[in-house]
């Protein structure tokens, strides 16, 4: 029988939220609106594509990644990845898993051109499309998670802590750590700088400002992000950023002044964001990722303690480039050492 599939560029806006607003595995990062987010992003390239049926205009697949570099122009190549968070989407039939089929080949024709490699960030057990996968040279990578169902009550929520984050929250309370969610956009900055170091105490690269501005002039503003802050009197001393999508809330970025640790406001932000939650009529709370099972991963040990599911959906990663990923990858050794100086 003769496929009738159509491959789609242009994407019909209201079309494609609706496909994955109605999507059992839909996430907001597969949303047009993330997609407009990345595009106003410094060094952030969107790639949107969609697989429909050529008879009746349905969607029956559709994809979001995004090119990420660390910095422009040419050195910019060296350093280039494309991610697909919580993607690709498709009806899960014989129709979709043909349509699969044919948005990779696409995708995978473009993103070449643009980045080192593909990483697939999975958040459901993909092994309906694993297969199809592999066959287009994607390897598979155990990566943890942790999910909090936030349909249970406060009190379940707070007996499932683990002793360490308990006391952790009730330090944070006695030393009159305050959680507020009302902010302009001025205080992106604040957030940003607080941000930077973090990140640069764990010597990783971070997004441009720009990526935190956008998600405020889009998403803030549709209630499908808040900014977090702790303070300590009149100082901000942590911040984070949640996404919000249909029930289920994730926990996007995180940072904390490290000479107020002691006094546990990131126990708190995290408590605050799951009562919050669950008071509000959410179902989920993700923590996008718990690093893999073979490596250190010091964060792993805290998302843990909140007393989540822990779920192993793994990743798949394709690399384009084997000369220019090693590059990369002593560029980045590099980049790690001159930031413990």
């Amino acid at each position: 029988m003769k496929k009738s599939y159509e491959l789609i560029y242009d994407i019909d806006k209201k079309e494609w939220s609706n496909f994955v607003y109605n999507h059992s595995k839909g996430s907001i990062f597969q949303t047009p609106e993330m997609a407009e987010v990345y595009k106003r992003t410094k060094n952030y390239e969107p790639i949107s594509l969609a697989v429909v049926d050529e008879k009746t205009d349905e969607i029956l697949a559709v994809l979001l990644a995004v090119v990420i570099r660390e910095m422009s122009g040419f050195l910019g190549s060296f350093s280039a990845r494309s991610i697909i968070q919580g993607g690709p989407l498709f009806v899960e039939e014989e129709r979709g898993f043909n349509a699969i089929k044919t948005l990779m080949e696409h995708y995978d024709n473009i993103a070449r051109k643009k980045a080192l490699y593909t990483e697939i960030r999975n958040m459901w057990d993909t092994s309906q499309i694993s297969s199809i996968l592999r066959d287009k040279d994607y390897r598979d990578e155990d990566h943890f998670n942790f999910l909090i169902d936030l349909t249970k009550s406060k009190e379940e929520l707070w007996n499932n802590l683990k002793r360490d984050k308990k006391r952790g929250v009730t330090k944070a309370r006695k030393a009159g750590i305050e959680i507020y969610e009302n902010m302009n956009k001025n205080q992106i900055s604040v957030f940003y700088d607080i941000l930077k170091k973090t990140y640069r105490d764990v010597k990783t690269p971070l997004a441009d400002i720009s990526l935190f501005e956008s998600v405020f002039d889009i998403l803030y503003q549709e209630k499908k992000a808040k900014f977090i802050f702790a303070k300590s009197g009149d100082k901000v001393i942590a911040g984070g950023v949640r996404l919000n999508y249909k029930k289920v809330i994730y926990a996007w970025y995180a940072c904390a002044l490290n000479a107020y640790l002691s006094i546990h406001p990131n126990e708190l932000l995290v408590w605050h964001i799951l009562e919050d939650g669950a008071n509000k009529g959410y179902d989920t709370f993700d923590f996008l990722g718990a690093g893999k099972p073979n490596e250190e991963y010091g964060v792993r040990e805290f998302k843990k303690q909140f007393g989540g599911q822990l779920v192993n959906f793994g990743r798949y990663k394709k690399i384009y480039s084997p000369f220019k990923m090693k590059i990369a990858e002593k560029g980045f050794k590099i980049y790690k050492k001159l930031c413990s100086r």
